[in-house]
């Protein structure tokens, strides 16, 4: 009677352990199912705050926008190759000085077929244009660069063998792996990720960002950082377009390079919808800009003349029907009146240009102020003021 009652005794606590697991086991899969519809809500959440990001971008006022042309010819003015290249390197930190926007190098010969031509990427895809045009774009496409991302974007070229000689150009966009900042330039990665899960990209940091967009490999892109992310296991981010840093922060964020075979396609192939509202010309023969007053403007063009002028761009292109280079523009002037030489040259004149116009200039959507003070780095804000600490970068061009 004893050992029954201890067998019975034994098949009940084993049933009651086979009921004890079924239960751990269910509580468990609901748990699952709990935690998995928590994944899909949290990630429904995330997309949603991506979205409301990305249409308050959006919604953001326009900024006005500066352009400058010039023509490729002002390279066949120096001696050597070395001459050349800081020529070229001179132009970029003017551009950069001045925060412009947009760089058209235009031929003012016109005459493709007799020249020697090279082939050159721009905004608008391949272009083959004179070989003195094309140099001085993928130099300031180049310096442009960001110093972490040019090795994925420009192979040793003939173009660029002596770009040690030229100076960096500092500009906000050239961060290094110790700077923080919201918005980074990056460039597409081969790592898988899931179906629908968007893309890997590396920005110039140890961990590269997971973003929102599906792209294509080796594409060039401008991310804006989840901040939250930056001290976690997986960095999140949302791809953005280059104008956004700048619309947002009001920091400069580079400028685009486009190239233009005469001088009719520097307006005909505006970017703008409604192309340039204000363009000047400069030149010698023009009227002084110290009479000049500017009016309001969405996207101003400044234009400037090679060795022999604008008047020999105007004389070469066949598609212009007008004789006087001041009657294709809005304004056109003397930029530095009683100059005590002969000539200015053109990387001069950009300089002494933008310098005299600055003040005057009258922007429609002017961008936000812009002041930041992050430890070594130094940023200049459009409104002039300067900050100090500026880190060397030079070591990284």
């Amino acid at each position: 009677m004893d050992s029954k009652k201890v067998n019975d005794k034994k098949l009940q606590s084993w049933s009651e352990i086979n009921k004890e697991r079924k239960r751990k086991k269910k509580e468990y899969k609901e748990k699952a199912i709990e935690a998995k519809k928590l994944k899909e809500m949290k990630q429904e959440v995330e997309s949603a705050k991506n979205e409301t990001a990305k249409n308050s971008i959006e919604e953001k006022k326009e900024i006005s926008t500066l352009s400058i042309a010039l023509p490729g010819s002002v390279l066949e003015n120096a001696q050597t190759e070395e001459l050349r290249a800081y020529l070229a390197g001179q132009i970029a930190r003017a551009v950069c000085l001045y925060q412009v926007d947009e760089v058209i190098v235009f031929d003012d010969y016109a005459d493709e077929d007799k020249s020697k031509a090279t082939s050159v990427e721009d905004d608008f895809g391949f272009k083959t244009i004179r070989h003195c045009c094309g140099q001085l774009a993928r130099i300031l496409q180049y310096l442009e660069c960001p110093q972490y991302l040019r090795k994925h974007f420009f192979p040793i070229h003939k173009d660029l063998k002596y770009s040690g000689l030229m100076n960096p150009l500092n500009a906000p966009h050239h961060l290094s792996s110790k700077d923080e900042s919201e918005f980074r330039e990056g460039v597409v990665t081969n790592k898988p990720v899931k179906p629908g899960k968007g893309s890997i990209v590396y920005i110039g940091l140890r961990q590269d960002v997971h973003v929102d967009k599906l792209l294509v490999e080796g594409a060039r892109c401008t991310v804006k950082l989840h901040m939250d992310t930056m001290n976690t296991k997986k960095l999140k981010g949302i791809v953005v377009s280059p104008d956004i840093p700048r619309k947002e922060t009001g920091i400069y964020w580079g400028y685009r390079v486009r190239l233009a075979k005469s001088l009719a396609q520097v307006f005909s192939e505006c970017p703008y919808k409604d192309g340039y509202d204000l363009t000047i010309g400069t030149s010698d023969k023009g009227s002084s800009i110290d009479s000049f007053h500017c009016p309001s403007y969405k996207h101003a063009l400044i234009m400037f003349g090679g060795v022999q002028g604008l008047e020999f761009a105007l004389e070469n292109d066949q598609t212009i029907k007008e004789n006087d280079p001041e009657l294709i523009f809005d304004h056109y002037l003397n930029t530095l009146p009683g100059q005590g030489s002969k000539t200015i040259r053109t990387e001069e004149a950009i300089l002494i240009s933008l310098a005299g116009l600055r003040s005057k200039l009258n922007p429609k959507f002017p961008p936000v102020s812009f002041n930041q003070n992050n430890g070594t780095n130094t940023i200049i804000s459009p409104n002039n003021e300067s900050i100090e600490n500026v880190e060397d970068m030079s070591r990284f061009d």
